[in-house]
């Protein structure tokens, strides 16, 4: 039940159907209400200056665009470098210092999903989650870091960084933002980041599978595909049709009654899962399981120039 209701709000908050139209349209005084709020706070926020160059990745719709494979891309060759991010889905409330200099602090429950995986992918860096974000780089900075991404900080306003906005390949039908729809802010904020880069025209996903850490070319013809990322049906354009499909919301962590259930259901299948889903999964030892590694390619036309620029003021 709790899978097709994720599926049905996701249909409705990109696109929805006649009746998910009228239920959008009946919520937006809500809409309305919620804009003006979020209009007031960034017009109240002064933006406070760190003295280290602070890069924000982030969206304006609900739900993943490709921004932790992004960071990673963005991070992998920068020296004392930091990662901020909130932490979504953990079971900790706080300041958590998940990783430092690549040494791992914190287990997955602790992190959340996506820290776990910026920790593990980024072997250099320093990953802090914190709901906090503030506080977040001033500890960054006590330790030593010269450089601050932020995930997902773009309505962080009172936090003077570069603003880099992804943009997903197949633009919403929807365009009213919550609850009326999947936009975090209007859609003409895209004009106000200092980069926008879009899916498909600026990125590609790079899919790579493997097992036991060893690439895969052929996968097996009974496939399920087990995932609890936002929108996971994006997932399905690179694995065969035949694939089964059990998602979850966004950063659910699993439990060993679910896992037991749908190995039970699906006992003569291979589970296929992503990185970000395998640091969940990973201690309950299912067999015969499949990773699709999901790297970010740029197009070399991508100027990331004004990037630099603004990096160099901090001379860095």
């Amino acid at each position: 039940m709790k899978q097709k209701f994720v599926s049905w709000a996701e249909e409705y908050l990109f696109f929805p159907n006649l009746f998910q139209q009228f239920l959008s349209v009946l919520l937006l005084p809500f809409t309305l209400i919620y804009i003006l709020v979020i209009l007031f706070k960034r017009a109240s926020s002064t933006p406070k200056e760190f003295g280290i160059p602070i890069i924000s990745v982030g969206n304006l719709i609900v739900g993943g665009s490709g921004k932790t494979p992004l960071t990673i891309h963005l991070a992998q060759d920068k020296k004392d470098v930091a990662v901020v991010l909130r932490g979504y889905g953990r079971a900790s409330k706080g300041l958590f210092l998940v990783s430092l200099h690549g040494k791992i602090l914190e287990d997955v429950n602790t992190s959340g999903d996506e820290a776990t995986l910026l920790a593990l992918s980024l072997p250099n860096a320093t990953i802090i989650v914190s709901e906090n974000r503030i506080e977040a780089i001033l500890k960054a900075k006590e330790l030593g870091c010269k450089m601050v991404f932020l995930d997902d900080g773009f309505s962080k306003y009172d936090i003077q960084k570069f603003n880099i906005l992804l943009r997903p390949k197949k633009e919403p039908t929807n365009l009213f933002c919550l609850p009326s729809g999947g936009y975090r802010e209007p859609k003409m904020m895209y004009a106000t980041a200092d980069l926008v880069l879009q899916e498909g025209v600026d990125f590609q996903r790079v899919v790579t599978y493997k097992q036991a850490d060893k690439t895969v070319l052929v996968l097996p013809e009974k496939l399920l595909l087990l995932t609890a990322i936002s929108k996971p049906t994006r997932l399905l354009e690179f694995l065969p049709h035949s694939v089964k499909l059990v998602a979850f919301e966004d950063h659910h962590l699993f439990t060993a009654e679910e896992i037991e259930k749908i190995l039970v259901q699906y006992s003569d299948y291979s589970v296929i899962t992503t990185q970000k889903d395998f640091v969940k999964l990973e201690q309950f030892n299912i067999k015969d399981i499949y990773l699709m590694d999901l790297a970010l390619q740029l197009d070399e036309r991508v100027d990331l120039s004004a990037m630099q620029r603004y990096i160099n003021t901090y001379n860095c």
